[in-house]
């Protein structure tokens, strides 16, 4: 069945279309605030990985100096006693 179309469909057609596109466009900024969001909380975690990673840094840093100064205290206990055995031998 064919229906005829006179300008007034037409131009509540064009009504129809141009408001769904302005919802559409309603919903795509609400999406793109969606997106700013998540960029802004995505900042805040790389700067939070970074400050754990200098942090990570610094404690191996520490770690290793410590078991430096254990490992050299021990070698220097150990010769200690070597040199008292040998004496006393």
């Amino acid at each position: 069945m064919r229906q005829s179309w006179t300008d007034d469909r037409l131009d509540d057609l064009k009504r129809e279309v141009e408001s769904g596109f302005d919802r559409i466009d309603q919903r795509f900024q609400l999406v793109d605030q969606r997106f700013e969001q998540m960029d802004q909380r995505f900042g805040r975690v790389e700067t939070d990985i970074r400050e754990m990673r200098e942090q990570l840094g610094s404690l191996q840093r520490t770690m290793l100096q410590v078991g430096g100064g254990l490992l050299a205290a021990n070698i220097g206990l150990m010769a200690t006693i070597v040199g008292l055995i040998a004496t006393h031998l």
